[in-house]
């Protein structure tokens, strides 16, 4: 889902690179000089546009991903009349993406987000945020299904974390059945809602 890097400027490449080498390796995993060195930057300058450092990129690199798999579960829900059968559309993307990356590109924001627990860092925050926004896309598209407020999010809750959950275990199994078992179990809870 990370986009080509190389016709951006600077400071949206160190972006970019390092929300793929976070998506890949982790926050704790991802070296300063080596996002400087891929994504063809000076130290000097990953400083400049980052004077906090490695936090400070991570934090934009956070952001820039959340702003990705919003666009993509937004475009993933509105390709279906049935919310439930978008719901399971989303869950099958998500499958396919990360089988055609040989299983490392799951999302950033799981990785830093469970490499940093129990802080409160602004990594924590922009996290917290992302998966908040996430379900606000999911909830959005349950209440103009007819869904109730309370359902709609609650069944959004359950949706992100869902996938989130089932990516991980993709993963580590190599394998897309559990994103693909997740859709189908989500279809099914949202269809079991009477609208």
């Amino acid at each position: 889902m990370v986009q080509n890097s190389s016709a951006l400027g600077t400071r949206d490449r160190i972006v970019v690179v390092a929300a793929r080498l976070i998506q890949r390796q982790g926050y704790v995993g991802t070296g300063i000089k080596q996002i400087a060195r891929e994504a063809e930057a000076t130290l000097g300058s990953v400083y400049h546009f980052f004077p906090g450092g490695k936090e400070a990129v991570a934090v934009a690199a956070i952001k820039h991903s959340e702003e990705e798999f919003a666009a993509v579960l937004r475009d993933a829900l509105s390709r279906e009349a049935d919310p439930g059968v978008a719901v399971e559309g989303c869950a099958v993307q998500l499958a396919v993406l990360l089988r055609e990356s040989g299983w490392t590109d799951g999302c950033p924001v799981t990785a830093a987000a469970l490499e940093t627990l129990g802080t409160e860092s602004e990594i924590q925050q922009v996290c917290a945020y992302a998966l908040r926004g996430w379900e606000r896309i999911v909830e959005e598209r349950l209440l103009d299904a007819g869904f109730a407020a309370d359902d709609a999010r609650e069944v959004s809750t359950t949706v992100i974390s869902a996938l989130e959950g089932a990516e991980v275990t993709s993963q580590v199994s190599r394998s897309e059945e559990p994103l693909r078992a997740a859709g189908r179990q989500l279809r099914r809870l949202v269809e079991s809602y009477g609208r």
